[in-house]
């Protein structure tokens, strides 16, 4: 399942003639390139690999891409030329330097938030790549960075984090280096999940937002007359694209995770009939000029493919994912299930179980996603369908504090209210167990980053419910995590755990981390972790399986010497992928693999 490979990260070229891509069909992320007409895919990038992100250059014939050092996260960026076939690099990494990019204000000119003053603050530099100059054009602070340039490359917005749900969104003007606000609500709202798409005029742009509502819709930004909504309903917009020239708006609703977009004519023509596509997560990308959209999918048997769309007949592929041999009809669709916490709060997850008709429940793994404000959603899970494949039933709860559901749960697992979404995993056993869904006696919890502190928190805050544990790059002491944390999570931090610089923070978090009650574990534990880990630090991870194996609890551990937080390398993934499998068949009382 591990080499099933897909395209992500897409992106069309100014002139629409090619996009760009993801691909780690070579056991790293590397950079791909295929003509949207048709034709085949060239790699563009070698060696250790890419961070992920990458960025064209208005010329359309040059890439941006930003690579780390085995996932220390603080980059270098290179520019590569796609027509000449060659790269430089263009600004070298920097010891504590982490970097968001901004955009290209020119073809030679880039601006990007880093915090390599400090190493804490993110402060806005604008970088000449032919002569190599840099300027530190505006002095920051925690959790600042740029999302979107003009097109005319006059403006910048800028978002402040303000936990990690909402952010603060500013205007910046380049030329002059001033700072404008457009929106700081005193009740904080997310401006820019639903990125942001500039009109060509750069008189303003859409984007969706929460402001003063429970869901992410449709806006335009004027500015000279500032906000007014395009698009409102009960769902969270996303993926807000401009195309065919600003004749047309498109994204896409979150409807319990899946993707349906949406398009709506600008400049009163009838709205286009959209394509049949399948089911998953939409991903939407419209080329500076040209007429044709380019729509990603991944779903639960794609693991990501492109299609070609010209506002009027059908989708046409561009690139169709591969599932490296894998039937097709091995793969198991998720259903959504909903059911009611202890104290009514309505919840929501995503459950695979194994085909098949048999009469007694299936033991059930509960994959815990990370964040905390992060969503289960129908996407290719390798691992997922690894596991039900070999008899095991997958569970993927959107606890409270999820994204995708509104505003209000979204903000139900703030700061003391912590382990009320920890409880929600109780509320969703209970659930399912009694249902006579899942074998009720036979249920572990997994999870990474976020998603493994969860699996500590549940295992010593509520012992007797799990029959074991799987915990990877997870926090054990919010007291230590929080202080070391790296500076791209520090300002979101404070709003969503509170300040642990100040007394009462401390106090609680020594009183309410994993680690105080880790004598409460009484099952197994696999845990692991990338020793680059910049987010979580590998100590997390040690203090946890040094302090069950005192107490005589079984913790094995895994180290990933080249990896940082979470695996990335292709060998990395399916040798992990084989050690879980064999943990869970043996804790889970299954035949021994």
């Amino acid at each position: 399942m591990a080499d099933s490979q897909g395209a992500s990260y897409t992106k069309m070229s100014p002139d629409g003639e090619y996009i760009a891509y993801v691909s780690t069909v070579t056991g790293n992320r590397q950079l791909w390139l295929r003509p949207v007409a048709g034709g085949q895919s060239k790699q563009l990038t070698f060696g250790s690999g890419i961070t992920g992100y990458f960025y064209w250059a208005p010329t359309g014939h040059q890439i941006l891409y930003a690579a780390d050092n085995n996932g220390n996260e603080q980059e270098s960026y290179f520019l590569l030329d796609v027509a000449t076939f060659s790269e430089r690099e263009v600004l070298p990494a920097v010891a504590g330097g982490f970097r968001f990019f901004g955009g290209f204000i020119d073809p030679s000119t880039i601006i990007y938030a880093s915090t390599e003053r400090n190493g804490l603050e993110f402060d806005l530099y604008v970088a000449d790549l032919v002569s190599g100059e840099i300027d530190m054009v505006y002095k920051g602070r925690m959790g600042l960075s740029i999302a979107s340039v003009s097109p005319d490359g006059k403006w910048a917005l800028m978002v402040e984090r303000v936990g990690a749900d909402s952010d603060n969104l500013y205007l910046f003007d380049i030329d002059k280096q001033e700072l404008t606000t457009l929106s700081k609500p005193e009740r904080r709202a997310n401006h820019s999940n639903g990125g942001f798409a500039w009109t060509r005029d750069s008189k303003g742009f859409y984007f969706a937002s929460n402001l003063n509502q429970e869901y992410q819709n449709v806006a335009f930004y004027d500015l000279k007359s500032g906000m007014r909504w395009v698009a409102q309903d009960d769902f969270e917009m996303e993926e807000v694209t401009l195309c065919h020239g600003d004749q047309f708006l498109m994204w896409t609703n979150n409807v319990d995770g899946e993707s349906k977009p949406q398009i709506k004519s600008l400049k009163g023509a009838q709205d286009p009939s959209l394509p049949e596509l399948p089911d998953g997560v939409k991903g939407l990308q419209c080329a500076t000029s040209g007429k044709q959209a380019i729509i990603t999918n991944d779903g639960w048997r794609d693991p990501g493919s492109m299609y070609s769309w010209d506002f009027a007949s059908v989708a046409h592929p561009v690139f169709t994912a591969s599932l490296a041999g894998v039937p097709q009809s091995s793969l198991v669709q998720p259903q959504s299930i909903r059911m009611k916490a202890r104290d009514g709060v309505t919840l929501q997850g995503l459950l695979y179980l194994p085909h098949g008709n048999s009469e007694t429940p299936p033991p059930t793994v509960f994959r815990v996603h990370g964040g905390p404000t992060e969503q289960s959603r129908p996407v290719f899970d390798a691992m997922t369908q690894y596991l039900v494949n070999q008899g095991i039933a997958v569970f993927r709860p959107n606890v409270r504090g999820s994204t995708g559901f509104g505003h209000t749960y979204m903000t139900l697992d703030d700061r003391k209210k912590r382990l009320d979404s920890i409880r929600d995993l109780i509320d969703m056993h209970a659930y399912l167990a009694e249902s006579g869904i899942i074998d009720g006696n036979n249920v572990a919890v997994a999870g990474g980053s976020y998603g493994g502190y969860a699996v500590n928190a549940a295992l010593a805050n509520f012992p007797g419910h799990f029959t074991a544990g799987v915990a990877r790059f997870g926090v054990s002491d919010w007291v230590t995590a929080l202080q070391i944390a790296s500076p791209s999570l520090k300002a979101a931090d404070i709003i969503e755990y509170g300040d642990i610089s100040v007394p009462e923070w401390l106090a609680y978090y020594q009183q309410y981390s994993p680690i105080r009650q880790a004598d409460n574990i009484n099952v197994s534990v696999l845990y692991s972790h990338g020793v680059m880990d910049p987010r979580v630090d590998i100590s997390e991870t040690e203090t946890m399986v040094k302090t069950l194996r005192k107490n005589g609890v079984e913790a094995p551990f895994i180290r990933m010497p080249n990896e940082g937080h979470g695996w990335r390398r292709l060998e990395n993934q399916m040798f992990y992928a084989q050690q879980e499998v064999a943990f869970l068949k043996r804790v889970l009382h299954m035949a021994h693999p």
